[in-house]
């Protein structure tokens, strides 16, 4: 395992899913370095990002995580942030030994469901002013 790092990364998220929102309001809390940027899987920023990453572009039921210049999805992503928030949230990472294929089964069951359980916006979230630096588009 390698020691996460302070270097930017990048989170792309489904900008009217109202789960994955609240997760971006929960990394900022928790991301008292700024490390983490962000951007909308369907805002222009977001589409070239998954381009030169080699993902599909019609993907809104993951979360991507830019770093180190390697794009992560679902669950690989989600730990790899995790490990770089403070307080206990790196222990979480220790669930990456779990097989990916397993772990992924969990997370496709939330994607899923995600709009049947927590809501779809009509639009997608506007950050805090004091945030808004810290968001591509």
């Amino acid at each position: 395992m390698t020691k996460p790092t302070n270097e930017p990364a990048i989170v792309l998220f489904d900008g009217v899913c109202n789960l994955c929102s609240g997760a971006v309001q929960f990394i900022l809390r928790n991301d008292p370095k700024g490390i983490f940027r962000f951007a909308s899987l369907q805002s222009g920023s977001g589409l070239k990002l998954l381009e030169q990453h080699n993902l599909p572009t019609d993907i809104l039921s993951t979360i991507v995580l830019i770093e180190g210049g390697r794009a992560y999805t679902r669950s690989t992503a989600a730990l790899r942030i995790a490990r770089r928030l403070r307080g206990a949230w790196p222990l979480a990472y220790a669930a990456i030994i779990i097989p990916a294929p397993l772990r992924n089964l969990v997370y496709a069951f939330i994607a899923r469901n995600r709009y049947r359980w927590f809501g779809k916006s009509e639009m997608c979230m506007l950050p805090k002013p004091e945030f808004k630096m810290r968001f591509l588009d």
